[in-house]
């Protein structure tokens, strides 16, 4: 799960992260409502957290431009002490949850639980692609009926790449977004699980393409992103 960390706060910004991060969450963070659009545009999050009294856009136009977008999934926001108004208007622009200032760190990682538990009740935990299923939560991967083998390190790098089918990812992204888990891997070691789920994906129809001086493609037989 990739989680976005919007809040100018710095301190509270660095709990955050320190925090969810060692709850097993691969988090970013942008400090202003134009780097979150950016970064949204840029990566795909499960959730983003979002102060609403931010410098510049602030959190409702944030907001706003996220759910016009479709570019999110979930997004539960930081509103003052006693705002209702801001409670009331952040629910009615789209967001799943909110969380009222000052809050628990323990509180904030439970809500964020929360919301992303309803987000799988929704969509459901497994992306098809081609002749490939992920389940998400049970972390397994399927070809027809067939379960793939894969390694922890295997299923990290899949489980990146899949949702970003069709999207040129670089070795840095990945080393971000696995590196939260595993600190050890290194830009060699992504080349060798990428070699290795090629050859495990060929059944599926499924392609890793190189782009040279960039990163790597799924390319899906079907054209679709993944579903």
């Amino acid at each position: 799960m990739r989680i976005l960390i919007v809040e100018d706060d710095k301190p509270l910004a660095d709990g955050l992260l320190r925090t969810l991060r060692r709850s097993g969450y691969a988090v970013d963070h942008a400090g202003t409502g134009e780097l979150a659009l950016r970064a949204c545009k840029e990566e795909h999050y499960d959730l983003v957290v979002l102060d609403i009294g931010l410098p510049g856009i602030d959190g409702f136009e944030v907001l706003k431009q996220l759910r016009e977008d479709n570019s999110v999934g979930s997004i539960l926001v930081l509103t003052a002490s006693g705002a209702e108004t801001d409670r009331v208007s952040g629910l009615d622009l789209g967001a799943d949850d909110y969380v009222t200032k000052p809050f628990s760190l323990p509180e904030l990682e439970a809500r964020v639980r929360a919301v992303l538990r309803r987000s799988q009740a929704v969509h459901g935990p497994t992306m098809r692609i081609g002749g490939l299923s992920l389940n998400a939560k049970a972390r397994r991967a399927y070809i027809g009926e067939k379960e793939l083998e894969l390694t922890p390190r295997e299923w990290g790098v899949l489980e990146y790449l899949i949702p970003r089918a069709g999207q040129v990812v670089s070795k840095d992204q990945m080393l971000q977004a696995l590196c939260s888990w595993d600190v050890s891997l290194t830009p060699n070691a992504i080349e060798v699980y990428v070699s290795r789920l090629r050859g495990k994906l060929e059944e599926a129809g499924i392609r890793i393409r190189t782009v040279r001086g960039f990163g790597y493609m799924v390319e899906d037989p079907d054209g679709r992103r993944a579903s």
